[in-house]
């Protein structure tokens, strides 16, 4: 692979950052990580942001910081529009991916997106109308059908957290031979809990419309408040007798008690911010969106945790463990070292178990097909991580 393939152009508009300095070392770390090399500019003015974009724009997508709420035109290549306070989405022709809200930080996340699409990209897929009502399909390489790994991010149901915090696991699972359904879907806060409930029923059920699917063989994974998305979204699929119904539903440190999150006020309230009230004010909507209010669903699942992530989330999963084997459904629970963001790092040892597991279910050796070596995709140069920080929700 050249160089100069690479290499990431990053402009920033002027006044966009409150200290050069500090973007410049996390981009270098975050560039580092990907084992990249960036050209960084710091336009003087307007005029200046406009050439460099265009200079930039000559060697395909960039990476562009034009200041909060500014208008931009992205170039014929494509851009990731990074803002660093919270912004309604920038939805216009050219902008790719647009990271808001996630302060300074959004610089690596940009990164990450910009290296797994360059290296690994997939194709968009529309499930609806809303710009939200998306996924991003991956077919691995070989002959189908394949099993299919449904993905829902986390990020406490709130906007600016959208699904390139899934691409490491979707490149990853992409290559140990799964079609992989990255899901995006529309927000309580700018829609209605019951559109988003709805987003996740949808999409699963789009699996069975791509043709090197096998709608046999699904496991739906959810991450922090996905794994609550998630795991109903199976308990649902097999109470409605649904055409595609999963055969493992995977919680990966799930937010999966909706009351006791409501009660502990998880994520600054979260939960009642998103449902749109307490479950003290309405409790039937949260029975039927809380999977630990579900049980029994129906349907195998696992139940992941770091042993350090929050307290409150690891506590939660081994409560959901508890009852959910006391009742007739298959329940299996894994744990591990590491954080909150653990679970989603194809780096890490508690992410191979849980695709191991997976295998295991999805994926059983036979005589003709040899076990998966459990190995997951690596950019020939490096093996990074693509882990979130601790920090986020």
């Amino acid at each position: 692979m050249t160089e100069s393939a690479r290499r990431l152009d990053v402009v920033f508009a002027p006044g966009s950052v409150a200290h050069r300095g500090t973007a410049a070392e996390l981009l270098g770390r975050a560039l580092d990580a990907r084992d990249l090399t960036g050209d960084v500019t710091f336009a003087a003015d307007t005029a200046d942001l406009q050439r460099a974009v265009q200079s930039a724009a000559t060697r395909g997508e960039i990476i562009v910081v034009p200041g909060a709420r500014a208008a931009f035109a992205a170039p014929a290549g494509g851009a990731v529009r990074v803002d660093f306070g919270d912004c309604e989405p920038d939805r216009t022709d050219g902008v790719r991916a647009h990271i808001r809200g996630r302060g300074l930080d959004g610089l690596r996340y940009a990164v990450d997106s910009w290296y797994h699409h360059r290296f690994h990209p997939g194709r968009i897929v529309r499930y609806g109308d809303h710009p939200d009502q998306r996924a991003e399909l991956r077919i691995p390489g070989g002959t189908g059908p394949f099993p299919v790994a449904v993905l829902v991010h986390g990020g406490y149901w709130r906007p600016r957290w959208e699904c390139d915090l899934m691409d490491g696991l979707a490149v990853d699972l992409t290559a140990r031979g799964y079609a992989t359904w990255n899901v995006e879907y529309r927000r309580p806060t700018e829609n209605r809990w019951a559109a988003m409930t709805s987003d996740v029923a949808d999409v699963v059920q789009a699996v069975g419309a791509v043709p090197e699917a096998d709608p046999d063989r699904v496991v739906i994974l959810g991450h922090s408040a996905g794994g609550q998305l998630a795991l109903r979204a199976a308990a649902d699929a097999v109470a409605d007798r649904a055409a595609v119904r999963p055969a493992l539903a995977v919680s990966l440190a799930g937010v999966l008690n909706l009351r006791l999150a409501d009660e502990r006020r998880l994520g600054e309230g979260a939960v009642a911010n998103a449902v749109g009230g307490h479950w003290s004010d309405d409790r039937s909507t949260y029975e039927r969106s809380s999977p630990f209010a579900r049980l029994p669903l129906g349907v195998p699942q696992l139940v992941v945790c770091g042993v350090d992530d929050e307290p409150d989330l690891l506590e939660m999963s081994r409560q959901y463990h508890e009852a959910a084997a006391a009742t007739p459904d298959d329940v299996a629970a894994l744990e591990g070292p590491g954080d909150h963001f653990a679970v989603i790092d194809p780096g890490s040892d508690l992410w191979r178990s849980v695709a191991e597991a997976i295998d295991a279910r999805l994926r059983p050796p036979t005589a003709s097909t040899p076990p998966t070596a459990g190995r997951s995709p690596r950019d020939p140069a490096r093996d990074p991580r693509s882990a979130p920080p601790s920090s986020s929700p």
